[in-house]
């Protein structure tokens, strides 16, 4: 069995908090698809539990295929704090975040990152939905080939995480 870091489901694991974010994330991801983007959230939260950001995928209006809500998170959180102070936050995401925004996250410094759906799972999820070409590529093998360490906690609350992508990827392109 994995042990709580290393890729087991650690739904039970999950300190009260953690999962108290990752809740949040439930939410922001549902008014993601509420507004008609894709069901996906992220947010920023210091070292003190304070959520800092939040963010819904960016995909529409422009249909920006790059516009994820873990990549976007990043972009603005670098812009708003330096390494030094994310490398003490942690973001938390309604999914892995994948190679781009798991570089992303990297790139801006973060210290550690907590996500609920596996991308194995929600590949099986999306199925071949060209708005989602999934890259099934671990978060922690792209942080593994770092320079410095990313803590990382997941997948944790995968049920409740994949309710939010129900019939999401029926709808026409």
């Amino acid at each position: 069995m994995k042990t709580v870091g290393e890729g087991a489901n650690v739904a039970d694991g999950l300190l009260g908090e953690d999962a108290r974010f990752l809740r949040l994330t439930f939410v922001v991801a549902r008014r993601s698809l509420a507004s008609g983007s894709h069901p996906f959230g992220a947010i920023l939260v210091d070292a003190k539990g304070a959520v800092l950001m939040e963010q819904e995928n960016g995909y529409l209006p422009e249909r920006d295929m790059t516009a994820h809500a873990e990549r976007v998170l990043m972009s603005r959180a670098s812009r708003t704090y330096d390494p030094s102070s994310l490398g003490r936050c942690t973001m938390y995401s309604s999914a892995e975040p994948c190679a781009m925004c798991a570089g992303a996250a990297y790139w801006a410094g973060i210290g550690r990152v907590v996500y609920a759906l596996s991308e194995s799972r929600l590949r099986r999820l999306t199925g071949d939905h060209p708005e989602n070409p999934t890259l099934d590529l671990p978060c922690r093998e792209v942080f593994a080939a770092g320079q410095r360490k990313v803590e990382v906690r997941g997948p944790a609350l995968e049920e409740e995480a994949e309710q939010v992508h129900r019939g999401a990827w029926l709808r026409a392109t």
